[in-house]
């Protein structure tokens, strides 16, 4: 139970987050200088600010079409609008810039290896199984639009 529990796309996201963190701590100093150390911080707040509100704008258009955003349930709608136009998965995409930004943040820069593991145990864990499940579920449908449209971006 506490592994299905542990088993949601957010708690990956704060793993990650905080294996960042540790090593944005214990990495030594990092900070930038010149231009870039005025304009970073604000990049990255950018970054966060920017996934959080795809985050909510995402999921607001799951509940218009009163399907569910929890990855092991079943689906009752394909969502092929809005920002979903532009990627299949734009909450998990949102995740990377929220890690993206906090790592940043951080000055954590050695530490930016760690967002494409994280991208890849996304995609292993939980978007592949996803996409089989609205193919099941949608077929054709699923099918023309995943055609055009990019799975991350």
């Amino acid at each position: 139970m506490l592994v299905k529990l542990l088993d949601w796309p957010p708690v990956w996201l704060a793993g990650f987050l905080a294996l960042g963190y540790g090593l944005a701590q214990n990495g030594g100093p990092q900070a930038l200088e010149g231009p870039a150390a005025r304009w970073l911080p604000i990049f990255a707040l950018g970054l966060i600010g920017a996934g959080l509100l795809l985050m909510v704008v995402s999921a607001a258009q799951f509940a218009a079409r009163k399907t569910t955003v929890i990855p092991h349930r079943e689906p009752v709608a394909l969502v092929t609008q809005g920002v979903y136009r532009f990627s299949r998965n734009p909450i998990y995409l949102a995740d990377v810039a929220i890690l993206i930004g906090a790592l940043l943040w951080w000055q954590a820069y050695a530490a930016l290896i760690i967002v494409p593991v994280f991208m890849a145990v996304i995609e292993w864990r939980f978007i592949r199984l996803e996409e089989k499940k609205l193919q099941a579920h949608f077929g054709a449908a699923y099918h023309r639009w995943a055609e055009r449209t990019r799975r991350w971006l």
